[in-house]
């Protein structure tokens, strides 16, 4: 496991996710409104936005909370105007890294992500220098639960996805083709495997193995990035072996 998917388990080790939920659902707004705004506020001929609810119920997101995006996004409620920008950049160890930000001030955004990137031992990167090593996935994690890593890997398939990682303590990342995250999800629900959390992701094709304090200043710019008001994804192509993992979330 790597790069997304393994800093989706450092930050529930970490207690993260429960603790920034307020974070989360900021973000989970901002990408519906815009989605919205984009495609339409009808989910059934909208994928896009279909994609970003499937997240939003994941988190336990407010039925409120949804529907108020929504309309601002469709213009049936004021609210501000977004714009989508992707960044490239390198982290210690030249990891890459993919960071999508939704940003009503591009100058400000751009600004604060090249300062944090300096501050750990990054730098900014020129467009499509990093993002050719990715490849966008479907991401559904499903709890444990008393399944065997035969069984959750018989289901997914059965429900049309491509692969399950096993690595995680407490949960199954299955792993799907983009246009099948809905379906696949849903699928699963149908055989009492409901999500904690279903999202678009970027998955590396090739990683980078990251030890000592690199180890400990990946995670940081990560942690710092994600903090950022206007970002919404950091995708990166780390690898941290366990004993490194276990060294760096100490400090």
């Amino acid at each position: 496991m790597s790069g997304h998917s393994k800093w989706s388990t450092i930050k529930r080790k970490k207690g993260a996710l429960d603790a920034k939920r307020g974070k989360i659902f900021s973000r989970l707004a901002k990408e519906i409104s815009v989605a919205a705004k984009t495609g339409g506020g009808d989910a059934d001929t909208n994928p896009r936005l279909r994609t970003v609810l499937l997240a939003a119920r994941a988190e336990n997101m407010p039925k409120d909370n949804i529907d108020r995006a929504i309309k601002k996004g469709t213009g049936e409620l004021p609210g501000v105007v977004y714009e989508e920008a992707r960044y490239e950049g390198y982290g210690p160890s030249g990891v890459a890294l993919i960071i999508d930000v939704l940003t009503d001030n591009r100058n400000r955004t751009v600004s604060e992500v090249r300062h944090l990137l300096t501050r750990y031992g990054g730098s900014m990167a020129e467009n499509g220098s990093v993002v050719w090593n990715f490849e966008q996935k479907g991401n559904i994690s499903v709890a444990r639960g008393k399944m065997t890593e035969e069984e959750i890997f018989e289901k997914a398939i059965d429900a049309g996805a491509e692969d399950v990682d096993t690595d995680s303590e407490d949960v199954f990342v299955i792993t799907t083709n983009p246009h099948d995250l809905h379906a696949v999800s849903a699928a699963l629900e149908a055989m009492g495997l409901p999500a904690k959390s279903a999202e678009l992701t970027m998955h590396p094709k090739t990683t980078i193995r990251v030890e000592g304090s690199a180890a400990s200043s990946v995670l940081k710019l990560m942690e710092a990035l994600e903090d950022q008001d206007d970002v919404q994804n950091v995708f990166a192509n780390f690898d941290i072996p366990d004993e490194a993992m276990a060294a760096a979330l100490e400090e």
